[in-house]
């Protein structure tokens, strides 16, 4: 069993504009490296063993600042926890692009689907927490991955049964999500869905 917190990166100037980020590499912002302090200050009530996180810059800031903070190796960059590519719909407003796809759901030329990030996403986890309890069996491992809103929006509704989150909900810039991973499953701990 591996204990894996999935923390969304910090606010980027697209997130306060409401503006969709996909696989576009925007950086953090100033208030996006204050989001990833205060995780770091809500991750340090536990112990973690590593940090993992997507490559685009505002997940891989968001770790580094993290690891800075909790005193642990730089951060692991895995590509499958990047974001969702959004196709043409990169770079749109979020109230445009409900406009003209009607949902998250929807069909938009060049975009990922959200089962296709969701099994990317999954794929990645595991190998993330086979690495963890190779280094440290026969323990649990507590590690960080460092993601993006709509990878763990996906990775939530599998885990969940499509019970959570609430449609419409927003993830909070610096979240955190607390799964456990074993050989053959994900499991969302919901009583720590957000620390």
């Amino acid at each position: 069993m591996t204990l894996l917190t999935l923390v969304r990166h910090g606010q980027t100037d697209w997130n306060l504009a409401r503006r969709i980020q996909g696989t576009t590499d925007i950086p953090l912002n100033d208030t996006g490296r204050d989001d990833a302090r205060y995780a770091a200050h809500k991750l340090a009530r536990a112990e973690h063993h590593a940090i993992y996180a997507s490559p685009l810059k505002r997940a891989k800031e968001t770790a580094e600042i993290i690891a800075g903070e909790l005193g642990l190796a730089a951060p692991t960059l895995v590509t499958d926890m990047r974001e969702r590519e959004f196709g043409i719909g990169e770079g749109m407003l979020v109230k445009d692009y409900i406009a003209a796809y009607g949902d998250w759901h929807g069909e938009v030329p060049g975009a990922e689907s959200l089962d296709d990030v969701c099994v990317r996403a999954m794929a990645a986890l595991h190998r993330i927490a086979r690495d963890a309890r190779r280094r440290s069996a026969p323990i649990a491992e507590s590690v960080i991955v460092v993601t993006h809103g709509g990878v763990i929006r996906s990775l939530i509704d599998h885990a969940s049964g499509g019970t959570l989150p609430a449609l419409g909900s927003v993830l909070g810039n610096g979240s955190l999500h607390r799964f456990e991973a074993s050989p053959d499953a994900l499991r969302l701990l919901e009583e720590a869905v957000v620390l």
